[in-house]
């Protein structure tokens, strides 16, 4: 481990990682618990499902945006405090959000709440990357992105489930508690988290710095395309389900949610995957499963396929990005809340591209056409990606 990882680790008490997890999951969660909750939003403020929508798009801009600001924050005033705060700043946002009379307020609600957990995962992230050996990372980041996408499924899910049973107000009182644990008990676990020390002595890299060096612009411009891509064919696995197989909208979420699951299953087996294949063979895996998820996805006609086709996609994706995830957090070793902040944002620029394009693509070509170029586009990033290599030195 190297000296700023060293310095970073002295004093942290055991069970943090279990914490950053926690913090985690609930910011996935509430990245995705509206997305099942349209239709009783639109119905309760009498308004049409595009403008119920406003508490999706608001939430990811702002997400995406504060990302910029709490990846340096991390690095001046400590990883852990900053998410810990983060987390605890949630509880207002979803506080507001069960109060909510209108939907503008519940926007505003959401808006604040993106904002806050917009601090959370990138630099989680990047303390794992500040306290863990680079051999042993991408397994311990496996982990993490297990807790995210399980807070992933659960927002989805559970947000509707609850909404049929109490409402939807309850979803977010219930985001509320899940975030008061998690920021709480962090908080209590550490009582300081310096940044790492610089052994150089040289200032902190300004974000101009970590876009300019060329294997930061190499893997931000890779990961960009990847969002594109991915998440442009993600947006719409429900739709074509809809018009290729004649299934019900609940159907079609449920077969969706197989991605999630293929990414949970790959943080199960990440360690011992990358024990035999190494980052570039994880890589070319990641690429291979893409090309056969996608397309099958779209043009195998058998409705029974369909969640098989949707775990190997989502499975090839972890594999993928999860070695992109590890590179990044060597972008910037004395700057890597920064460094990761920007990676996430980049990732979203991505996600806003290919979901604008994917739509025009559907509207005007074909919606399989989607998954076609997806998957063979993430098969040529993935051999790029396996060719470049780990970075130097990271061991």
């Amino acid at each position: 481990m190297s000296q700023t990882s060293k310095a970073a680790t002295a004093g942290i008490p055991a069970g943090v990682p279990q914490l950053l997890g926690a913090c985690c999951f609930a910011s996935m969660a509430s990245l995705r618990a509206c997305d099942t909750l349209l239709p009783v939003l639109a119905e309760d403020f009498s308004v049409s499902l595009g403008q119920a929508a406003r508490v999706i798009f608001v939430f990811a801009i702002a997400y995406g945006v504060f990302q910029l600001f709490f990846g340096p924050l991390g690095d001046r005033y400590g990883k852990l405090r900053v998410i810990a705060i983060c987390a605890l700043a949630c509880v207002v946002g979803n506080g507001m959000a069960v109060f909510s009379p209108t939907l503008d307020w519940l926007v505003a609600a959401r808006v604040v709440s993106g904002a806050c957990a917009a601090g959370i995962f990138p630099l989680a992230l990047a303390w794992i990357g500040d306290n863990v050996a680079y051999s042993e990372r991408q397994a311990a980041l496996a982990r993490l992105v297990s807790a995210g996408v399980m807070g992933m499924l659960a927002g989805q899910w559970l947000s509707g489930l609850i909404a049929e049973q109490a409402g939807w107000r309850p979803v977010f009182f219930m985001l509320s508690l899940l975030f008061l644990m998690a920021g709480g008990l962090l908080m209590r676990a550490i009582r300081s988290d310096s940044p790492p020390v610089i052994a150089t002595g040289k200032p902190r890299l300004p974000l101009r710095s970590i876009v300019v060096a060329p294997r930061s612009r190499w893997i931000l411009t890779v990961v960009m395309f990847e969002g594109a891509l991915a998440f442009g064919a993600i947006a719409f696995i429900p739709s074509l389900l809809q018009r290729q197989h004649e299934v019900s909208l609940s159907m079609a979420g449920g077969i969706a949610a197989f991605y999630g699951l293929g990414g949970f299953f790959y943080t199960r087996v990440a360690a011992r995957l990358l024990g035999r294949l190494g980052e570039s063979g994880l890589a070319r895996l990641g690429g291979a499963l893409l090309l056969v998820g996608f397309v099958s996805l779209a043009y195998v006609p058998l409705l029974a396929w369909t969640p098989a086709a949707c775990l190997i996609a989502g499975f090839g994706f972890y594999c993928l990005h999860n070695t992109l995830q590890t590179n990044a957090t060597q972008m910037a070793p004395a700057a890597r809340g920064a460094a990761m902040s920007l990676f996430a944002c980049f990732l979203f620029i991505g996600q806003s591209l290919g979901v604008s394009g994917a739509a025009w693509m559907a509207d005007n070509v074909s919606d399989r056409l989607i998954y076609a170029c997806a998957g063979v586009g993430l098969l040529v990033l993935a051999f790029l990606v396996a060719r470049r290599g780990p970075p130097q030195g990271a061991e």
